[in-house]
């Protein structure tokens, strides 16, 4: 077996989180965690709770406060530039440039990371926006584009390197039920193995403040984690979060079923 297979994707061992915004206070404290290589793990958590702040750490965007991050074994500080392009990213928000067209901004990537003309960085992404439904809004520029759009530009903005690790920041917050499942779908074929990523399974992260459509994922064999109080609590499967004696756990569950009947209302 290639050694970089078997190896975990994300390794923290003893990680404090700082906030982006104040580097200097922490949000999460002795996080231990591992990402095995093609797991799809879920970090559910209230607004302000550090997820953000965690999933930019995993991605090598801030350094911890304490402890170490490594992806496949190399701490990320030291990481080569090969290894950071097989880390994908996708803001909150998408986050991307207004001044760009849909398909620029997914090209950009290419662009700036394989030295590709404009001509050559689109016709490369050709295929990413037909089978993301994003050729109508190709040559839109963000500012006109629906927010349910600009986020699902981001992941294939994201996806355009062909990554082998995909961090996603909140992204089904505040899409319709037509785009949550397209993005269930197709973040599902990612983990089965996608053909834009030549049949290669993804090892994903996603972070979500939704808790009222945590249960939405119990039948697909995904891992979960929430953050309560400063605490990064791994649980495994929902099977798992559902029996844990963890009292932060139960705490947000209750929360859970609280939003479920209000937005029964």
């Amino acid at each position: 077996m290639n050694e970089s297979l078997s190896r975990p994707v994300i390794e923290m061992r003893g990680v404090s989180v700082g906030a982006m915004r104040a580097p200097t206070l922490t949000v999460l404290e002795n996080v231990d965690w591992t990402v095995a290589p093609g797991e799809f793990w879920i970090v559910a958590g209230p607004p302000q709770s550090g997820k953000s702040d965690l999933l930019m750490l995993a991605a090598g965007l801030m350094p911890p406060q304490t402890g170490c991050v490594r992806w496949w074994g190399a701490e990320t500080p030291e990481a080569d530039e090969t290894t950071r392009r097989r880390v994908g990213l996708v803001f909150e928000g998408g986050q991307l440039f207004n001044q760009l067209t849909i398909a620029e901004n997914i090209a950009l990537p290419l662009r700036y990371h394989h030295n590709l003309t404009a001509d050559a960085a689109l016709a490369a992404v050709k295929p990413l926006l037909e089978g993301m439904e994003l050729t109508p809004l190709a040559d839109v520029v963000p500012p006109h584009v629906a927010a349910n759009w600009r986020v699902r530009a981001a992941l294939a903005r994201a996806l355009a390197l062909q990554p082998d690790l995909l961090l996603l920041d909140n992204p089904l917050t505040g899409l319709g039920a037509r785009h949550r499942h397209w993005w269930r779908r197709f973040l599902d074929q990612l983990g089965r193995g996608h053909e834009w990523l030549g049949g290669r399974p993804l090892t994903m992260v996603l972070t979500t403040d939704d808790l009222s459509r945590l249960a939405d994922w119990d039948h697909t064999g995904r891992r979960f984690a929430v953050l309560r109080d400063k605490q990064f609590i791994p649980l495994g499967s929902w099977r798992e979060v559902e029996t844990s004696a963890d009292p932060a756990v139960k705490e947000l569950l209750a929360e859970t079923e609280e939003q479920v009947k209000a937005s029964s209302w």
